[in-house]
């Protein structure tokens, strides 16, 4: 019923082989997160039979909605926007949170992981071109937050996370995704002892083999796995 995830997911990491060998780089570089937003527990369940080890969420309801139904042993990622009041819904079901984009989130991710004596791994979004549509900080104060999270003890910064625009030609990225890697990579020199640069999330199913080839160590696919999806509309 479902083989055709596994061919999906054989020619996605197929094609992060090949962008990985592009670059020089080892394939055990990449992970590969599977976008299940709008799919249910049987087809999350079957994908991670053909080999998904880490899933990726957009909304606190959805991983709620799902979490005792799908497999255990799986990686759970929260990759939309995190309002601070639902934090404690899910700090105690995810690996990492991609999304924070404020010192408020910050510090409440730190406190509920606190009261479950959790170190909670984070990535801050970064908004390159400051669009109205998306969430995340500009470049510019990127310095400014890591200062104020730094004396956050349940709380490590694992990286960046840059979900980007639309575009005709994911060779018209590249230019941001370096920018990503740069920063990505100057976290190295940052004093701040719960900073420790491990994940740089971007690339998605329309541009992550740009991404990889710019440094992504993680990509998110939905669709080129899962297909198009099919909202509800009212």
């Amino acid at each position: 019923m479902y083989s055709y995830l596994k061919e999906n997911i054989e020619s996605v990491k197929a094609h992060i082989q090949s962008a990985c060998v592009k670059a020089g780089r080892s394939v055990d570089a990449v992970a590969l997160l599977g976008v299940t937003k709008t799919y249910e527990a049987d087809v999350m369940n079957a994908a991670i039979e053909y080999g998904i080890t880490d899933i990726a969420e957009n909304k606190v309801q959805e991983i709620l909605r799902k979490y005792d139904d799908v497999n255990k042993g799986v990686n759970w990622h929260l990759i939309g926007h995190l309002q601070s009041n639902k934090v404690k819904y899910i700090i105690d079901k995810v690996e990492l949170i991609h999304s924070v984009d404020s010192l408020k989130l910050a510090v409440e991710i730190d406190k509920r992981a606190g009261q479950i004596h959790k170190i909670q791994d984070v990535l801050i979004q970064i908004n390159i071109q400051d669009e109205a549509s998306k969430f995340g900080i500009l470049p510019s104060e990127l310095g400014a937050l890591l200062e104020g999270m730094s004396t956050l003890k349940h709380i490590r910064i694992c990286g960046l996370m840059y979900i980007a625009p639309i575009v005709e030609k994911s060779e018209q990225l590249r230019d941001d995704f370096r920018l990503m890697k740069k920063m990505f990579d100057d976290l190295n020199n940052t004093p701040y002892s719960n900073v420790e640069p491990l994940h740089l999330s971007m690339g998605m199913s329309s541009d992550y083999e740009v991404a990889i080839e710019e440094g992504a160590t993680m990509v998110r696919i939905g669709t080129k796995i899962f297909g198009k999806r099919t909202y509800q509309t009212k």
